[in-house]
């Protein structure tokens, strides 16, 4: 008797362990496919851009985990990325590999890189401005912050830009000192793809979301592909999201061994 009471009581906890881990799945949004923003189609382009601007996602900070498979110059590697963003301040990335093993970590901020590479015991220190070596100079860190959370690049959205229907959405095309922009917008304006592109620099950047999920109160998409050209150089990175918050509290551990050296 006392046996099969404890094995019920272990099925409950087992029941309710399992219901605490289903509640945090992340549920697929599904998003109207009608026009429900006609303030967009507007001659108002204030109206038009605040529009556009109250669908991105606001937050302090995010915490996301999400497989990831990137590719630098033809070099593969399939990764686990924890992310987390202290809002316009900084971005911190651990990359683990097999068994959770961290191989890497960075901390991106406004003006600087800094990257730990444990496999090969060494670091880069390079100010914001190296990332130019694969995007465009146009790119900064809040180019990158957005990006992660599917949020529209901010300066591309403006009274300047050319707004036009394309079916049940909406493209925002214009130039930013000399490089081409395309947003493609959702009826709910949320952003779809994000194209930039610079002929003459040999520079682009392209981007699309995809299956959009609810994380906190916010909508944010689960997949999320990026390509980034310049000159030779190109970056692929394909991330799944399987994790999501916002506005917790969050620490950004980095240190540097001082066993490291500075990578060549």
């Amino acid at each position: 008797m006392r046996r099969n009471i404890w094995n019920k009581i272990a099925c409950i906890g087992l029941l309710i362990i399992a219901s605490g881990c289903a509640s945090k799945k992340l549920m697929v949004v599904k998003r109207p496919t009608a026009d429900s923003a006609a303030v967009v189609k507007t001659n108002d382009l204030a109206a038009r851009v605040a529009a556009i601007r109250s669908k991105q996602v606001s937050f302090n900070t995010f915490s996301g985990k999400a497989k990831a498979k990137l590719v630098v110059n033809g070099n593969d590697n399939d990764v686990t990325l924890n992310i987390r963003i202290n809002r316009d301040q900084k971005i911190w990335i651990s990359i683990t590999a097999i068994a959770g093993i961290e191989v890497a970590r960075a901390q991106i901020t406004p003006d600087s890189l800094l990257v730990v590479n444990r496999l090969q015991s060494v670091y880069l220190k390079k100010p914001f401005s190296y990332i130019y070596g694969y995007a465009s100079k146009q790119v900064n860190f809040k180019t990158v912050q957005s990006l992660l959370v599917g949020n529209a690049i901010g300066e591309l959205v403006n009274e300047n830009a050319t707004y036009t229907p394309e079916g049940n959405n909406t493209a925002v095309t214009g130039n930013l000192q000399g490089l081409l922009y395309k947003l493609l917008l959702g009826a709910d304006l949320k952003v779809t793809q994000t194209n930039l592109s610079n002929n003459a620099g040999r520079q682009s950047l392209q981007v699309a979301n995809n299956v959009f999920i609810q994380a906190t109160n916010r909508v944010i998409p689960s997949q999320i592909d990026i390509l980034s050209t310049a000159g030779n150089n190109k970056i692929q990175a394909n991330l799944r999201y399987t994790k999501a918050d916002f506005d917790l509290p969050l620490e950004y551990p980095f240190s540097i061994p001082k066993s490291y050296e500075p990578a060549n």
